[in-house]
């Protein structure tokens, strides 16, 4: 399991390939569940210009290895990676990457949409949304 909270731009898929070349288990998964999450130019009816995601150093890691490790004990995955961004964003940028590796698929789809469900409604971030003529801070999650 791999977490990272990253304050720089990156490339989801190059990380991928990258992590996964590193991880030995070439052969051994059958399946990889990929979630890639990026920054839309509006919510809530209004254009979005820019995006500052906080969070909170240490606890933020802390919960994202204890769901993945929740993941771990409920299904039977190889490995999962989380890497987050944090700082400014602009649209199309990516926020986050979210995979699993498993024998089989059925496992990796499960744990890797509980882990981002969990991310989304549970993870210590805070978002705060550029408009056209203000800002404001994102109340609640999709």
């Amino acid at each position: 399991m791999h977490i990272e909270i990253k304050d720089k731009p990156f490339e989801p898929y190059q990380y991928l390939l990258e992590y996964q070349d590193e991880t030995g288990f070439a052969g051994k998964y059958g399946a990889t569940a990929v979630f890639v999450g990026s920054m839309r130019e509006f919510n809530q009816g209004e254009d979005v210009s820019a995006m500052t995601l906080e969070h909170y150093p240490g606890m933020t890691e802390k919960y994202l290895q204890k769901i993945s490790e929740e993941a771990a004990t409920q299904w039977n995955i190889l490995d999962s990676l989380i890497v987050h961004r944090v700082g400014e964003m602009l649209p199309n940028d990516p926020i986050v990457l979210v995979a699993v590796w498993s024998a089989h698929r059925a496992a990796a789809f499960d744990a890797s949409r509980y882990l981002m469900e969990e991310l989304k409604s549970r993870a210590p971030f805070w978002k705060k949304e550029s408009l056209t003529d203000k800002t404001r801070w994102v109340e609640k999650n999709t």
